[in-house]
């Protein structure tokens, strides 16, 4: 092993806080501690972690390239940690589930309480990520059930279930757009646009509507969750262009929706890990976030994925 988890959570803790002293002050040890083991973990990797100019620490371009991966490893060793302490305390088992935001904020409140009335013994354990981390956490078999929007590459999934929804466009109920029954991207060019970067699927489509319409699409706030869009819309700093999933977690009183023309579909998958079997509360909780998805109006169907 090149790295011990301690050597590694140092790591982690410099990185975070930029400095020895911050990471020493966090992890309530001396700062010639931290020091020593950096140069630990750098004799054994045989490259430099920092570049040291007085009292600042730069990150090496193979520091920032382990980044992500340590944070991925402390995510798992947390969900290890918050199961054994479940298992410690008499809960009977526990269901790690992740999903992007708009559905964490739509309908898995509902979905969650729901189940642990059903099964009060088994803890939850919720990841709000998004969807390629989702896919990946399936695949890793980190996580019993997945839920996204868009398509999935992962081969080590399975999609057990569908729903198709439709794109549509937050506003003020005052708006003056919202004598319309409908939106157009034309429609839409005299006002500040709330949506989705084009690097996430909604924002995908986005753009693909508004090509195909020859109208730019020029966002003029981009958002990565729902519930902000909602609060922009409710400041008046512009109208929102959400799936259905994130109306459900954005709309409140003052706020209407519009769909959006031509009709954009926007596809929801739940997620199983392939080649592992489907537990009793994972099964449970998939009837109970598709029984909650059909109370909002989302009807999912089982697929034939496999």
């Amino acid at each position: 092993m090149l790295l011990s988890v301690r050597e590694l959570d140092v790591f982690r803790h410099v990185m975070e806080r930029g400095s020895i002293t911050g990471a020493a002050r966090a992890l309530h040890i001396t700062q010639p501690a931290v020091s020593k083991m950096l140069q630990q973990a750098e004799t054994r990797l045989g490259f430099s972690l920092f570049l040291r100019d007085g009292r600042t620490l730069r990150p090496t371009a193979e520091a920032q390239a382990l980044f992500p991966e340590t944070l991925s490893a402390f995510a798992a060793i947390d969900v290890v940690q918050r199961l054994a302490g479940a298992l410690q305390g008499g809960v009977a088992g526990a269901l790690s589930i992740a999903v992007i935001p708009s559905i964490a904020n739509s309908i898995m409140p509902v979905a969650i309480t729901r189940f642990r009335k059903q099964l009060p013994e088994v803890a939850v354990i919720l990841h709000a990520v998004p969807a390629p981390e989702v896919v990946r956490l399936v695949e890793d078999h980190r996580v019993e059930l997945g839920a996204v929007i868009g398509p999935v590459g992962g081969r080590q999934v399975v999609v057990s279930d569908t729903c198709v929804t439709e794109l549509a466009c937050l506003m003020p109920d005052d708006h003056p757009l919202a004598v319309r029954q409908a939106v157009r991207p034309e429609d839409l060019q005299p006002w500040p646009l709330i949506a989705s970067s084009g690097n996430w699927p909604l924002g995908a489509q986005l753009n693909v509507v508004f090509a195909d319409a020859n109208v730019p699409l020029k966002i003029a706030v981009t958002v990565d969750h729902a519930t902000v869009a909602g609060g922009l819309v409710r400041s008046g700093a512009g109208v929102a262009l959400l799936d259905r999933f994130g109306l459900l977690s954005a709309q409140e009183p003052g706020l209407l929706a519009r769909p959006l023309l031509p009709t954009t579909a926007s596809t929801a998958r739940i997620l199983l890990p392939r080649f592992r079997p489907v537990s009793r509360q994972a099964a449970t909780f998939r009837q109970v976030l598709v029984e909650v998805a059909m109370e909002a109006g989302i009807a999912f169907s089982q697929s034939g994925r496999r």
